[in-house]
């Protein structure tokens, strides 16, 4: 046969499952259970039937609950009637995890299909998520993947040259990529998708035929399992029997086999596909939003993970812990990776499925806090003694790199203090009194005894860093200082290097200048209140723009009710106090509070000012009570013609400033037009932004009512009863601000949004005396590089260390390595070479003592 002139189409038989959406987890089990079963059994009954399936997750449970089963896939997929398709943990939401979160998802996946069926798939596939960071593609090709196969988004959200192209990723790295117009079909309706797939692909009206020589047809009951029927592989059956179908012959295939034929049918006819360079956005934009609570945990257990792995590597290279316990933060690792399934992070679940969800979260988070904690106090080891009338606070670092800031911490005096006099803590490092100022602690007992500090200091990188608190008794606790000036209009605070003007009429920011440059409109940081149609999807739409409302500054008597200072059912609770107040002040910083209202809502914007640097806090607690409405966060900037850029997985994407949605990671911001200037903004948990005229909305809550999905002209809603809308209640958000010179910040920016997530821990701690002090355990010397992850590489003596350039430039970085009983003229360095938005991976094997370039996994090579 003339392969030229063979037109071969596909069929991609395979069964969408997704363990929860509109149901709950026992009940994705008991689909996958009943779709894997009556799967097989077509598999054995019919001639040449290939079925398709992926997720390690659902191996995993029929694994578990019923290993017969399981026996008779193995048993398929040697004979090849069962196809280990994409061989990734689950089909996550490809747009908001982290790119390290991405190469978790591979591994795992990598591991389990080769440990239990010595299969290694070449095809990635994410047939269900609602849209495709670019980062994905350097991280599919090192991890071995050719090749992609998605659905969505369709042509009319994200035109493309072609459903079947190139993807280019920031690196310059490419894979083959095919976009399917669905990926199931409904009961019995199999046959009916092939003929129009094949009548709309065929014979043209001047009797020529398609361009394309190949095809794939993706086919399946979906969603909620089910997989090939009987009626459809009778049809099927008797389709392939008469030979073609208007001018294609069918096949039971694979997405390897449809690949590897694209492949070899460009080379012979020497068919150049186009290429894309660009992220596969947008739709479905309400999803960036909605289920917030999700999205912070995910963003927390994200962080708290990759820090607890540094820390316990850096205390395995100590001699402090003699194992990393890998089984256990693979647990962890698990309920990570599950809340990043396409309809959990995304926040399109019914509300039992959110509850189960953010248990699992918060199951990963009692694992890592569990063995963060292991690896704070086996790193106190050497650490003195505590001298009599010290109060020791020890903060670990865990990053290669010096960190400057305000760091806080609450400890208790070792006795009640019932006295007149005031107990005041200094603050010491080696001997030095550094800034310091006390502040409000967490408690609300009306006693000398629980202290929190706030100082200013440096930590060297990658150890444990220790500071004194040491008590002088004064005669009254000290007034707040005069740091700021108070006028009837305004509240302007000035450290020489950054100034903030606070309009006490409005609570907003009128003014932030960094070394006497503006960079921010009048009345920053206004929550501005937008309609929404109620489906978290945001299925028909690009954009929220339609405001309904602002929240404004409450006046003082209903300010001071909602802040508690005035409640008439307490007797001693009876004060007014204003609305937009200085509540911290001190030679660290101030603290400035506001508070406002919208209909039922309320908020409270806290303005953390610094007296060194340039950047200042925003901590905000909103009270939402709206249904049916959309809040965005906005910061109006000087650069109104000016360029919007955000981070994504192990890149950084250039934003249009056309108002649309846009999806970004931890951090966005804005830049002059000829980039010598910058706004950028920090975030633990946002996902949401639009950016247009030089101003930055922040998305904050969605709303809308759980798994609304809009279908065709129906109505969305029943009108019967009360909804449970999403968001109702108390959600709280943190933010960094940032301006200055544009080059600077792009260099710096991946940095400080790394260690905003990864805070150093700080613990108010006495220790032993005993044991040998860790030096500094890894150092990088270059900032526009950043260690995104240092932890062991799973069943083997070695430790992973990888490096991110962030700039999108070629750079050069010096990593060193220390180990226990090792002279620093000992120590382990190696020079790396990165090009722009490089992801390299580097192994430290713990019994040569070498570090080396690998593979994405770390593995050793052979």
């Amino acid at each position: 046969m003339n392969v030229k002139n063979t037109r071969n189409l596909h069929l991609i038989c395979n069964a969408h499952i997704d363990p929860v959406w509109l149901w709950d987890l026992e009940e994705g089990i008991s689909a996958a259970l009943s779709t894997f079963r009556m799967a097989a059994a077509f598999c054995e009954e019919y001639d040449g039937l290939v079925f398709n399936h992926n997720e390690v997750l659902l191996y995993e449970w029929i694994e578990e609950m019923e290993p017969e089963l399981f026996l008779r896939i193995k048993n398929l997929v040697r004979e090849g009637k069962w196809h280990i398709m994409g061989g990734w943990y689950l089909q996550p939401d490809c747009n908001m995890p982290s790119g390290e979160s991405f190469i978790r998802q591979m591994e795992l996946g990598r591991e389990y299909f080769q440990e239990k069926f010595g299969i290694r798939p070449t095809t990635a596939i994410n047939f269900d998520p609602f849209g495709h960071s670019r980062g994905l593609v350097q991280l599919m090709a090192k991890a071995g993947f050719d090749s992609y196969l998605f659905c969505r988004p369709g042509q009319g959200d994200c035109p493309l040259p072609s459903d079947d192209f190139i993807w280019a990723g920031f690196d310059g790295s490419r894979i083959m990529a095919h976009r399917a117009d669905t990926y199931g079909t409904l009961m019995g309706e199999a046959g009916k998708k092939i003929r129009e797939w094949a009548q709309a692909n065929g014979q043209q009206k001047d009797g020529t035929k398609s361009a394309s020589a190949v095809g794939c047809v993706l086919w399946g009951v979906g969603n909620h399992g089910g997989g090939p029927s009987r009626a459809d592989l009778d049809d099927i059956a008797e389709m392939m029997g008469k030979g073609e179908v208007n001018g294609w012959r069918l096949a039971h295939s694979t997405p390897e086999a449809y690949f590897e034929e694209r492949r070899r049918r460009n080379e012979e006819t020497q068919t150049q596909e186009p290429v894309v360079e660009k992220d596969l956005n947008p739709w479905a934009v309400g999803c960036y939003t909605s289920q917030i609570r999700v999205k912070q945990k995910h963003r927390q257990l994200e962080g708290q993970l990759s820090l607890t792995e540094k820390m316990l590597s850096q205390a395995v290279l100590a001699g402090v812990i003699e194992e990393y316990p890998e089984k256990e933060l693979r647990n962890a690792q698990k309920a990570l990776l599950f809340s990043e399934f396409h309809d959990v992070l995304p926040g399109t679940t019914i509300r039992s499925a959110e509850e189960k969800s953010l248990q699992m979260l918060e199951y990963g988070l009692q694992i890592v806090d569990q063995w963060k904690r292991r690896a704070f106090f086996a790193l106190l080891s050497g650490q003195e003694k505590a001298e009599e009338g010290e109060y020791p606070i020890l903060i670990y670092n865990p990053h290669p790199f010096a960190v400057e800031g305000d760091f806080t911490c609450d400890f208790q005096l070792a006795n009640q203090n019932w006295t007149e006099r005031y107990a005041l803590p200094v603050i010491l490092q080696d001997g030095k009194e550094l800034p310091g100022q006390v502040e409000k602690e967490a408690c609300n007992l009306n006693l000398d005894w629980r202290k929190r500090v706030v100082f200013h200091g440096v930590l060297k990188p990658a150890c444990m860093n220790r500071f004194s608190a040491r008590i002088s008794m004064v005669e009254k606790k000290p007034d707040r200082a005069e740091g700021v000036s108070v006028s009837p209009d305004s509240i302007l605070f000035d450290n020489g290097r950054m100034s903030v003007r606070i309009n006490r009429h409005t609570g907003l920011v009128d003014s932030y200048r960094v070394e006497g440059t503006e960079y921010l409109g009048a009345e920053a940081f206004g929550l501005v209140v937008l309609k929404t149609d109620c489906d978290p999807w945001g299925m028909n739409r690009h954009s929220y723009r339609d405001e309904t409302g602002r929240f404004t500054l409450m006046e003082e008597i209903e300010g001071s009710r909602y802040s508690g200072t005035l409640n008439e059912r307490h007797a001693g609770l009876g004060k007014t106090i204003p609305s937009v107040r200085v509540i911290e002040d001190g030679p660290v910083r101030t603290v400035v509070e506001a508070v406002f209202s919208w209909q039922d809502s309320r908020a409270c914007i806290r303005y953390l000012l610094s007296r060194t640097g340039t950047c200042f806090d925003l901590e905000l607690a909103v009270n939402w009570a709206e249904k049916g409405r959309f809040l965005k966060l906005e910061i109006p900037t000087i650069f109104h013609e000016g360029s919007a850029f955000s981070e994504t997985a192990y890149g950084v994407t250039a934003q249009e400033q056309d108002g649309d949605e846009k999806v970004f990671h931890r951090w966005c911001g804005l830049w002059s037009p000829d980039g010598s200037q910058a706004l950028t903004v920090l975030n633990q948990g946002n996902y949401g932004v639009d950016f247009r005229d030089g101003v930055m909305r922040i998305s904050l809550l969605h709303s809308a009512v759980y798994s609304a999905h809009p279908i065709g002209d129906r109505p969305l809603l029943v009108q019967d009863r009360a909804l449970p809308y999403i968001d109702q209640g108390e959600r709280e958000f943190s933010f960094r601000i940032q301006a200055g010179e544009g080059r600077e910040r792009r260099r710096l920016i991946c940095r400080e949004a790394q260690l905003f997530q990864e805070q150093p821990m700080t613990v108010a701690a006495f220790p032993s005396g005993l044991g040998e002090k860790a030096d500094t355990a890894v150092t990088l010397d270059n900032p526009a590089v950043i260690l995104a992850a240092f932890r062991k590489v799973y069943g083997e003596e070695a430790y992973l260390l990888r490096l991110f350039e962030t700039t999108g430039s070629r750079q050069t970085a010096r990593i060193t390595v220390s180990e226990a009983g090792r002279k620093a003229e000992e120590n382990v360095k190696l020079e790396v070479e990165l090009c722009a938005y490089e992801v390299k991976t580097l192994r430290y094997d713990m019994r040569e003592k070498i570090l080396t370039e690998c593979g994405l996994f770390g593995k050793k090579e052979g």
